[in-house]
């Protein structure tokens, strides 16, 4: 599965819990490291962590990040220090993890060998590699009152500003010399269905599309489904409308899977869900060459995560 997010973390569980049930392997997840940052001189990986913490049972669920019942001495001091962002709260579980990542990067280790070694820690339930082991932090362009453009780090725009500010385009530097991380490509290429999480799909499932040679591995997969972040013409979670309406894609189950493509035409996809409140945009996604299977989408808790990836199998199938 393609995964980013706080979407892709319930998702994972959904897999995790639905394969659990038919006792077929663990999946592979492809996880996007666009939302990756340095800060206070540790590598931070937001989705990385999050699909990490939520199926090892130590995410915060309240807040939708981080650890459970963390606490944040630590980032307090930062903050008395004038070190950090003010408005990025770190807490001191979530900075363990940071700097265990970051010594064993200047050890050597790459993001794929270093992901492995933080997934021994838990008994994850399934296979977790980055997207890439490249540097390819996502930039946001935004267009000031003044009509001025300036770059932000995207979690300078999503955190501090809450994606108020008007993005002109999303660019990952670096991107286009970069391949998909050492597994991907042969992961891709042995799964019996490739999933497309509820994930963002400009920040979350773009990046990951974006490494070169990801959408040809994608292209040659045995079948490809997509479950849509959209229910009833609205994001489930975040701003990802305003994502979308920046590179011109409307807010709606079946303007997303347009976005995506068909698979026959060169796009990504085979088979689209959609949500029961969005099932009279059926047509419009079979119309562009995609098969619609409409579903029950809200994630509500693991059952019920579960009994989407059973839909997403069965047209798949």
């Amino acid at each position: 599965m393609l995964a980013g997010g706080v979407g892709g973390a319930k998702f994972t569980l959904g897999v995790r819990a639905a394969l659990g049930r038919r006792g077929a392997p663990e999946a592979t997840v492809v996880v996007n490291t666009g939302d990756d940052l340095w800060l206070s001189g540790v590598r931070l990986q937001p989705d990385v962590d999050s699909i990490t913490y939520a199926l090892a049972g130590v995410n915060d669920t309240h807040r939708g990040w981080g650890r459970a019942d963390d606490t944040e001495r630590v980032n307090a001091e930062l903050q008395e220090w004038g070190a950090g962002w003010p408005w990025f709260t770190l807490g001191d579980l979530d900075l363990g993890t940071h700097l265990a990542r970051t010594g064993w990067l200047r050890d050597g280790l790459t993001p794929t060998q270093v992901l492995e070694r933080m997934s021994r820690r838990w008994n994850l339930g399934a296979r977790l590699l980055p997207m890439t082991d490249a540097e390819a932090d996502t930039i946001v362009t935004v267009r000031d009152a003044d009509g001025a453009e300036r770059d932000l780090h995207f979690q300078e725009w999503w955190t501090r500003h809450r994606a108020a500010l008007t993005p002109v385009r999303f660019d990952n530097p670096g991107i286009a010399a970069a391949s998909p991380a050492p597994g991907v490509v042969e992961a891709i290429a042995a799964a019996d269905v490739v999933l497309v999480a509820p994930s963002n799909p400009v920040v979350s499932i773009g990046p990951i599309l974006a490494v070169p040679g990801m959408r040809e591995a994608l292209a040659a997969a045995s079948a490809v489904v997509g479950v849509s972040p959209i229910i009833g013409g609205r994001v489930v979670r975040g701003m990802a409308d305003v994502c979308l309406t920046a590179i011109g894609v409307e807010t709606s189950a079946a303007a997303v899977a347009a976005h995506y493509g068909a698979r026959s035409s060169g796009g990504l996809l085979d088979a689209w869900l959609i949500a029961e409140e969005d099932a009279a945009a059926a047509p419009d996604v079979d119309a562009a060459g995609i098969r619609s299977v409409v579903a029950p989408l809200w994630m509500t808790d693991v059952d019920a995560s579960a009994a989407i990836v059973d839909a997403a199998l069965a047209a798949a199938s």
